[in-house]
């Protein structure tokens, strides 16, 4: 089992290496890394999520965990606001670094190389995007000192290709347009331009991630405290969404796997964008790398998990 693991992790671990050497020998500059980061978010994302949602399975088992996921991360944001006085000085940006989850830009890709199919992750994501868009971005803003306004919100949603890219694949699946063109002669034409566009992903997902992992050691003790709040608050959202979940729908292994690493993941990576983050922006990049290495030990353990 311990190959089959090795299997899984060491192709993670070494894209997020050639990230970090590329940035070491800058075989990219940062014109070059946002030119990979609008293909991913502006191109590959919104398919791999279109793609995702219009093969996912609909039912009212999708609708219980939307709710349960969205209220377990609304919980997690309103008890760091309760453990800001833990953060000191860089208490500001402490709620919003121990809720939500980086679904994205890294959940899909990691359960993509757990399972061969980024599909199954997207029962969970869906609770996450719509808490990513709507309650989380306002407290962003407000914390930042902005106010909110709903208009404003539907505004970034509906300008976010990535949502977008969720959206239209929602309308498709539910409605059983993604079945019936499948179905038809030009669905094999369709499903290999959509598996041309979502191959390559995952590494290139990977790759950013590991070029822009820093650590650094004056922010460290603050950050882990960060670390370990988020850590600790999301595996009791696993413990408690996972208990919950197994009582009111039939156990479903894909669905358990996808739990596990939507709440291994660090913070969402927007944070910068919605924000004037000012001196906060080390801590809160510091944070989001030290959970990224997190994160990957958890993906080990999860990959374990799912040979047993």
């Amino acid at each position: 089992m311990a190959l089959q693991v090795l299997e899984m992790v060491l192709p993670v671990a070494v894209m997020l290496l050639l990230g970090k050497y590329c940035s070491y020998r800058k075989l990219l500059d940062r014109a070059g890394l946002a030119g990979i980061k609008a293909v991913i978010s502006d191109l590959c994302l919104p398919v791999v999520l279109f793609n995702a949602f219009s093969s996912a399975h609909y039912s009212a088992a999708v609708a219980v965990t939307f709710c349960v996921i969205y209220a377990g991360f609304g919980l997690a944001l309103a008890v760091g606001f309760l453990l800001r006085p833990l953060a000191g000085t860089r208490r500001r940006f402490f709620p919003l670094l121990v809720t939500s989850a980086e679904g994205g830009m890294l959940g899909y890709a990691l359960y993509g190389v757990l399972t061969g199919s980024s599909v199954g992750f997207a029962s969970v994501d869906l609770g996450q995007t719509v808490f990513a868009y709507t309650a989380f971005l306002a407290a962003l803003k407000s914390v930042d000192g902005q106010k909110v306004h709903a208009g404003e919100l539907l505004r970034n949603m509906l300008r976010n290709k990535c949502f977008l890219g969720m959206a239209l694949g929602i309308v498709v699946g539910a409605s059983g347009l993604g079945r019936v063109l499948l179905g038809t002669s030009v669905g094999g034409v369709f499903t290999g331009v959509i598996s041309m566009l979502t191959a390559p992903t995952s590494a290139l997902v990977l790759l950013v991630v590991g070029y822009e992992l820093n650590l650094r050691a004056e922010l460290l003790a603050p950050v882990l405290k960060t670390v370990f709040c988020r850590l600790l608050i999301m595996g009791m959202l696993l413990l408690g969404v996972r208990t919950l979940l197994m009582r009111l729908i039939p156990f479903d292994r894909s669905l358990d796997l996808a739990l596990m690493i939507l709440y291994a993941l660090p913070a969402p990576f927007i944070i910068p964008l919605f924000a004037d983050v000012g001196d906060d922006g080390e801590y809160i990049s510091t944070s989001l790398s030290v959970h990224t290495l997190c994160t990957m030990l958890l993906f080990a353990l999860i990959a374990a998990y799912a040979l047993s």
